[in-house]
């Protein structure tokens, strides 16, 4: 695990936030739920951690902004660094009982990503990385898989939800994609999909629709793992783009290939 002031200051405030999280997630039926739109559900849960992450980054990071699902951009005096924060991807799976869920957070650094720590406060895992330091699953190092061939890839994607749309480019995409790969999994949480890819459980991965606090610490991880990432359409800025494509280098490319012949 990296020891850097930096990945502890940012492990330290995901565990503070794991805690609500986790007592929240074993009274799931007793949660106030508000609809924050179709299908796209935010629960007392939710703010309660983002607050908590807030307060713990600001108290050691004075003047890093934040950009997060819950309160938006907030400007900081450091117009160098940004935080981007989910403090909890895959509400939905949380408010069905489903134990697939985590808190993500990035570190952005003159519109460059320098570090992530993504953390499944159930199986008690946490993904961290530095740039130049390497990508971590607690004290393991971690590398994207080596496999080469679509065939024997396990591949991940997003399906939108009720009221987003592109469902049908989805459909399209993901019938390509499954007639050539070994197998497709949907988890509902992008930041662990990201992960996933980091250290080899996943072998690819794409989804649109997504937002900079759905990937930034994903990212990050990925990049030190030795993987490769674009977005869905093989531009250079998944962030910018709100899509991600992501793998070793070789499936990387491969599953662009797909994508676009899928949308032809």
């Amino acid at each position: 695990m990296i020891r850097s002031p930096l990945i502890t200051v940012m492990t330290d405030a995901v565990m503070k936030a794991a805690r609500s999280l986790k007592r929240d997630f074993g009274e799931v039926e007793a949660l106030q739920v508000t609809l924050k739109g179709p299908g796209d559900f935010v629960s007392a849960a939710d703010r309660k951690a983002e607050k908590t992450l807030r307060e713990a980054l600001e108290k050691a990071r004075p003047g890093y902004g934040f950009v997060m699902e819950e309160s938006g951009i907030i400007e900081g005096s450091d117009r160098s660094h940004r935080w981007h924060i989910d403090p909890l991807d895959g509400t939905t799976n949380f408010l069905h009982g489903f134990p697939h869920f985590a808190i993500s957070v990035g570190l952005e650094r003159d519109e460059q990503l320098v570090a992530g720590v993504i953390y499944d406060p159930i199986k008690d895992e946490m993904f961290v990385a530095e740039k130049g330091k390497g990508a971590f699953l607690n004290n393991r190092r971690v590398r994207v898989s080596a496999r080469r061939e679509m065939p024997q890839a396990l591949v991940g994607c997003g399906i939108p939800h009720l009221g987003k749309g592109g469902h049908g480019q989805l459909i399209r995409e993901l019938a390509a994609v499954s007639v050539r790969a070994a197998g497709v999994r949907r988890s509902g949480s992008a930041a662990l999909d990201i992960a996933y890819v980091a250290c080899g459980r996943l072998d690819i991965f794409w989804e649109r629709g997504l937002n900079s606090w759905d990937m930034a610490a994903g990212l990050a991880i990925l990049r030190e793992a030795g993987g490769f990432a674009s977005d869905a359409d093989g531009g250079v800025n998944p962030i910018a783009s709100g899509s991600i494509a992501c793998g070793n280098e070789t499936l990387h490319r491969e599953l662009l290939d797909v994508l676009k012949g899928a949308r032809a």
